[in-house]
């Protein structure tokens, strides 16, 4: 009896392991990565400059999202809001210094929700925000430990050098722009450290469903890269955006993001500018290439999913503006390609709306796993298929503004929605001016038609629009 008894849980144990070991051979893993203040201007995006051959490789395998938008044009709230799939109203990060869980301590965030379905989750770099290059080799203090099993904080000679970086206000880096062309190799910043240890956890991890979010820092200033990367874009070919005097015809909201010393740009700086920011791209675009190679070596690609995108865009001179904070297309706009087994889309783009706050329930739905409630975005997982599945009316970016001392108001937000034709901005409802622009005649966004009577019904009808999706209507 008792040698019955054993041979029967010994097959119940059998199979159950069995089944067990199918089960994780089925899950899908996640490879999510994101880059720090990367706009659109990468190669699939169409720039004329930049080389980004990793990131567009990635593309000729996915789907590449045209019209992909940050609800917040700032790290932590854009990182916060895509992470817990929460509109930054309903974070109540609004603000660099803010703890998503402050507000909402039981929030169960995305990576979390894979790692309480038995996935591996780690972190390498910056996912959720922390001050950079200050911040650098460390976890930070906006980190979410309930979000990871395991995290690696890379620390490379960029951190080392920080006393070489040329900046427009000497000593500072962060939010001030600054640059250097480096000496050593790409193995030695930190995001070829972070690219590396990567590279090993894909490696120890292939064999378990895992979750790997891998967050680079550059192009974030300081822009900073190996030289050669430099060389490869010659001031000389590097055009500067037209200087423009439009203070006077633009509610002075929209140009909030102005930065004082910004004054001091002469077009050469201009163009050393850029040509780091592009030299940076690249770089971080090859630390991509390592991960990507590995996912082929390792045979993962067929049952993997691959997300690269920014937490918000990043101007380069156009409006007069440098970095983010505004609700200009440049700033609001982000680069999206999504990847995925099985899918039809492969090597696709689609030009529906999109947010960062659908990664969440994207994620969720592609691998199968239930969505939480809270969610406020939605999946784009038809998309995947059919790039011409509609998707919603319009995005929606906001951002706050801090009020001028005798204005009454200490601080008061804009938001901004996109939609196929259009993007309307009202700022402090209203009170604080509007803005209407078409993108099929403007797509620089320099004619504000706010004030042009034959646009009054289209005025209203974006008005509505916003109102209905602040009203949780679509």
């Amino acid at each position: 009896m008792r040698t019955r008894l054993g041979t029967m849980f010994a097959l119940l144990f059998l199979f159950s392991a069995v089944t067990t070991a199918a089960a994780a051979a089925e899950k899908l893993n996640v490879l999510f990565v994101i880059s720090d203040d990367l706009n659109n201007g990468l190669g699939c995006y169409e720039h004329r400059l930049v080389k980004s051959p990793n990131i567009d490789r990635l593309a000729s395998q996915g789907l590449k999202f045209d019209r992909a938008y940050c609800q917040y044009p700032l790290c932590n709230p854009s990182r916060a809001s895509m992470l817990t799939g929460m509109l930054p109203g309903n974070t109540g990060v609004h603000q660099n210094k803010t703890h998503f869980r402050k507000k909402n301590p039981d929030v169960v965030t995305l990576p979390q929700l894979f790692r309480n379905h038995g996935y591996f989750v780690a972190r390498v770099g910056k996912l959720y925000h922390y001050g950079v290059p200050r911040e650098i080799g460390t976890s930070g203090v906006m980190d979410d430990p309930a979000s990871w099993d395991q995290v690696v904080n890379p620390r490379g000679r960029d951190k080392d050098d920080e006393d070489k970086i040329f900046s427009l206000i000497p000593g500072r880096f962060g939010g001030t722009l600054s640059w250097l062309a480096a000496d050593g190799t790409d193995d030695e910043q930190t995001d070829g450290i972070g690219a590396n240890a990567a590279v090993k956890m894909l490696e120890e991890h292939q064999d378990e469903p895992f979750f790997l979010a891998v967050g680079f820092y550059r192009p974030h200033t300081p822009y900073v890269a190996p030289k050669p990367y430099f060389e490869s874009y010659p001031t000389t070919a590097i055009n500067l955006a037209p200087v423009e005097d439009n203070r006077n015809l633009l509610p002075p909201a929209a140009l909030g993001s102005a930065k004082r010393e910004h004054s001091k740009l002469n077009n050469r700086l201009r163009r050393e500018a850029i040509q780091a920011y592009y030299a940076s791209t690249t770089f971080m675009d090859a630390q991509v290439g390592k991960l990507l190679d590995t996912v082929d070596r390792l045979g993962l690609t067929e049952k993997t999913v691959i997300v690269m995108t920014s937490d918000h865009g990043y101007h380069l001179g156009e409006h007069g503006l440098w970095q983010k904070m505004s609700l200009f297309e440049e700033s609001a706009r982000v680069p999206m390609i999504i990847s995925a087994p099985g899918m039809k889309a492969r090597g696709k783009s689609t030009q529906q709306l999109a947010e960062l706050l659908d990664l969440y329930p994207t994620l969720a739905d592609v691998c199968d796993l239930p969505a939480p409630e809270h969610l406020g975005g939605q999946s784009l997982k038809a998309l995947l298929d059919d790039p011409e599945q509609f998707t919603r009316p319009a995005a929606i970016t906001k951002v706050l503004r801090r009020g001028k001392r005798n204005s009454g108001k200490k601080e008061y937000f804009g938001y901004t929605i996109r939609t196929d034709q259009y993007r309307y901005t009202e700022w402090d409802g209203g009170e604080q001016g509007i803005e209407l622009y078409d993108h099929t005649t403007d797509p620089s966004e320099h004619h504000n038609l706010a004030d042009d009577e034959s646009m009054a019904p289209t005025l209203t009808k974006m008005k509505h629009l916003l109102e209905d999706r602040l009203a949780g209507k679509s």
